[in-house]
């Protein structure tokens, strides 16, 4: 069994913790229907690039579990038209569309199975794709400390810890692991508006005991002037062919105000982050969410309805102002990156 704080296997269903109700409560979902899965990952309760995938390959056991008593042509057609959902679920994430893809590759792989053992074996492969996550964050926090001085003070953005990856997280991976070793001064937290996930970056510094302040967006290019930032750390929901880089909303500014301060700006992400059929950023679809986003806070308005909104969920980093890549796989250097570095590199 693969169990985390985010989302555990019960046996026949999905557990999976309510990211909306946070940091106030802790209430967890039961997840039986692939309509529970859909409206999970499209409502944002579970978030996150690597978590998204995660919970759609679970997504497409659940199906095929739940379908496991027909005969074997609707057994086939309800999982197809389950992956094809899913897939439809969110469009910038390309985690998602290769859990999917590797979900199909166990159909295909196996013609000759029968539905209940197809169901099995769909399963194993949710698991053993929750687990892979797990050990590549350890490895993402592991390499990634190595870039932070000892006493810095840093700056993330959204929410890239196990609440959105299913294991020890992406760039909070690297801000966890060079506190332990080297224990950070401060860590700046953007509220990240308009879904505040910073919030959840909040909880989960909190939980680690690492020190940390929250600021409204509009405040970061103050901090960058009153406050020696030794680096961005942030995660990735698509990094195109070019290294261009698709995160939440507010990533790029932040990128921006990095080259103009000196910071080192260190994207890290899974090696399925990397998509090496997307050319470039422009290249990446921008998913646009609900004017109420943004007309609301919660259940408070604060704008009257019918105001026009403009709400994309993302934007796209240049790969110019990236100063590290930071994966399982290893460290690479950006076209920031010190010039001695990619020297050696």
């Amino acid at each position: 069994m693969v169990h985390s704080l985010a989302v555990s296997w019960e046996g026949d269903h999905l557990r999976a913790l309510d990211q909306t109700r946070l940091p106030f409560e802790e209430n967890y979902l039961v997840l039986k229907s692939v309509d529970d899965y859909i409206r999970a990952i499209s409502e944002m309760q579970v978030r996150g690039a690597p978590l998204i995938g995660i919970v759609a390959a679970y997504g497409v056991a659940q199906a095929a579990l739940n379908g496991a008593d027909a005969d074997f042509s609707r057994f086939e057609g309800d999982v197809r038209q389950a992956i094809e959902r899913l897939r439809a679920s969110r469009p910038t994430a390309v985690n998602l569309f290769w859990v999917l893809a590797r979900m199909e590759g166990v159909l295909r792989a196996n013609p000759d199975r029968s539905p209940s053992e197809l169901a099995q074996l769909l399963l194993a492969e949710a698991q053993a794709i929750h687990r892979e996550q797990m050990e590549a964050d350890s490895r993402i926090g592991e390499l990634g400390a190595s870039l932070i001085p000892e006493g810095s003070e840093l700056i993330t953005i959204c929410n890239t810890g196990e609440l959105a990856t299913g294991g020890k997280g992406t760039a909070f991976s690297i801000i966890r692991q060079a506190h332990l070793q080297r224990e950070l001064k401060q860590v700046w937290v953007p509220e990240t508006r308009p879904r505040l996930q910073g919030r959840l970056t909040a909880w989960e510094l909190t939980r680690e005991r690492i020190p940390f302040r929250v600021i409204a967006d509009t405040m970061v290019g103050w901090l960058f002037s009153q406050h020696r930032i030794a680096a961005a750390v942030v995660g990735a929901d698509r990094i195109a062919a070019n290294g261009d880089v698709a995160n939440k909303i507010g990533t790029y500014q932040l990128a921006v105000l990095c080259a103009r301060h000196g910071v080192s700006f260190i994207v890290a992400a899974p090696e399925s982050t990397f998509d090496p059929d997307c050319p470039a950023g422009v290249d990446i679809p921008v998913e646009e969410r609900d004017a109420e986003e943004v007309l609301r806070l919660g259940d408070v308005p604060v704008l009257p309805e019918g105001y026009p909104v403009w709400n994309p969920a993302f934007d796209v980093t240049p790969a110019e102002l990236v100063s590290y890549y930071v994966s399982e796989a290893g460290i690479k250097h950006g076209v920031r990156a010190p010039r001695e570095q990619k020297e050696e590199q």
